[in-house]
């Protein structure tokens, strides 16, 4: 398996490729099967649907990794948090703003992702299989703003004035999201991905306080699911100078950080970094963006082809296919 061999430095002919949100609204086949559920969230809990869909990359664009089809604010609801998503609003959701009364759930509790990952695996043995979570800053701010925002005012105001029961919700999702990675691997994902979509939003005097608890997390990730870890986050080269010590097999940057200039110091595998707006780009502006940033790759293995961040509906499925097809055809000997 290419992807996994990156992570652990051996020889490649070729860079491994997948992509976040590679199953999604900008292909017509996900919009057929989307449209067979009353909701999104449904649609990620009919474990038939989640796995067709989730197949559908490896179908349609032969990448080299299954990430599983769900949503990182799945395990909040077994919490005791309310989440609801609004048709062209995203997500929505509420709580008794009482840290107190939120729960610890158990891989029981979203035993339909686990069934997902089991699905995907007993389809195909070609690639490995992603498990992913969202990161518990992420969460946090999710829970407290009660829907994505533009600056996450909320979620700051509650980790400045309320610092203890601040530390004591993320301590929780800690807790949580181990239990719930743990299903995923149990059930037969290769690996994991943790998505800090929102790390941006924090304010860096408070990141050295955090990196403390990542670390820790991400150490009881190592010692009990024993499976390769990948950390994506939003953020400057400047965040990843105070990450940097995270024990985990690689880091997924967004395009603000110098990843090349990272890769000369550090020998862990790095993922991503490619602005996603180069789809929009016409098909011979896009392949030579992709060669170009491929060429500039200073080693040979431990990098997986990725994008900065997610595909959005609106791209267009050819360039999808075309900017899959210009990574694998790019060889390294």
């Amino acid at each position: 398996m290419l992807l996994l061999k990156s992570l652990a430095g051996e020889e490649l002919e070729r860079f491994p490729v997948w992509l976040m949100r590679q199953a999604g609204r900008y292909m017509p086949q996900y919009r057929q099967l989307r449209e067979r559920e009353k909701d999104f969230l449904s649609f990620c809990k009919n474990v038939e649907l989640a796995v067709k869909v989730s197949l559908l990359p490896l179908e349609l664009l032969e990448v080299d990794a299954v990430i599983i089809f769900s949503d990182i604010l799945v395990p909040l609801e077994p919490m005791g948090i309310r989440v609801k998503f609004e048709e062209g609003e995203g997500p929505r959701l509420e709580w008794d703003q009482r840290v107190d009364s939120l729960r610890k759930i158990t891989s029981k509790d979203t035993e339909f992702v686990n069934e997902i990952v089991k699905g995907v695996k007993a389809t195909q043995k070609e690639v490995p299989v992603i498990g992913f979570c969202g990161a518990p800053w992420t969460l946090f701010a999710y829970v407290v703003e009660g829907k994505g925002n533009a600056d996450f005012k909320k979620a700051k105001l509650f980790m400045w004035q309320k610092e203890e029961d601040y530390r004591k919700f993320l301590r929780l999702l800690s807790d949580n999201l181990v239990e719930y990675l743990r299903g995923q691997v149990e059930a037969g994902a290769d690996l994991v991905q943790v998505f800090d979509s929102w790390l941006m939003h924090m304010p860096y005097e408070n990141l050295k306080d955090y990196a403390i608890l990542l670390k820790e997390f991400f150490q009881r990730l190592n010692q009990e699911l024993k499976v390769p870890v990948i950390y994506f986050y939003r953020g400057s080269g400047e965040y990843l100078e105070i990450l940097k010590d995270l024990p985990i097999s690689a880091f997924s940057v967004d395009w603000t950080v110098d990843m090349l200039g990272w890769m000369e110091k550090d020998s862990r595998a790095f993922q991503g970094n490619l602005d996603p707006s180069v789809l929009y780009c016409e098909e011979e502006v896009l392949q030579r963006k992709v060669w170009e940033f491929l060429k500039k790759i200073p080693r040979r293995t431990r990098y997986i082809f990725n994008l900065g961040h997610g595909l959005s509906p609106d791209m267009e499925f050819s360039k999808v296919k075309l900017l899959v097809d210009t990574v694998k055809s790019y060889r390294l000997s």
